[in-house]
């Protein structure tokens, strides 16, 4: 079902950034650690065709999937192991349970798709701080590659 979404969807995500700039960007990094899609990298990476800086759209993301993250981590803990299986359907939950049971802390760190990830460490008791620690080390070096990526083209624009 999110594949015919998934375009139309993608078109409303680059309409709201262009319009509403950081607000939309954090908006969207928020959202994304807990449910929805559209990841905020291309608009990090793009952010000089939408007027916005980089380094600025970067943290703003940074800091809009870390709360977004801790968001989806409580609410694993309150609705339960149910709830997140008809979230992300039996075969990702079992496939990001297999990963999470095997790697965990390593599993926040290169895991994908990250709302998952996020989910089941909360799920599963990990440690708050270890979550917030492997979290931030991953989007760190994630969002910092985009936001290089985003001031190299800013600078072929310029």
């Amino acid at each position: 079902m999110l594949e015919h979404l998934f375009p139309s969807l993608k078109r409303w995500a680059e309409d709201f950034v262009h319009q509403h700039g950081y607000t939309a960007l954090f908006i969207l990094s928020f959202t994304e650690s807990i449910v929805q899609p559209v990841p905020p990298y291309p608009f990090i990476a793009s952010a000089p065709l939408f007027k916005l800086s980089p380094y600025t759209a970067g943290l703003v993301a940074f800091v809009g999937n870390i709360l977004g993250a801790l968001v989806a981590y409580y609410l694993a803990k309150l609705l339960g192991e149910s709830f997140v299986k008809r979230l992300f359907k039996e075969r990702l939950y079992l496939k990001g349970e297999a990963l999470f049971n095997r790697y965990g802390f390593w599993a926040v760190l290169i895991g994908e798709p990250y709302k998952l990830v996020c989910w089941l460490a909360g799920l599963f008791h990990m440690p708050l701080l270890s979550f917030l620690i492997a979290s931030l080390i991953a989007r760190a070096i994630r969002i910092g590659l985009f936001v290089l990526f985003g001031d190299f083209l800013g600078s072929l624009l310029s």
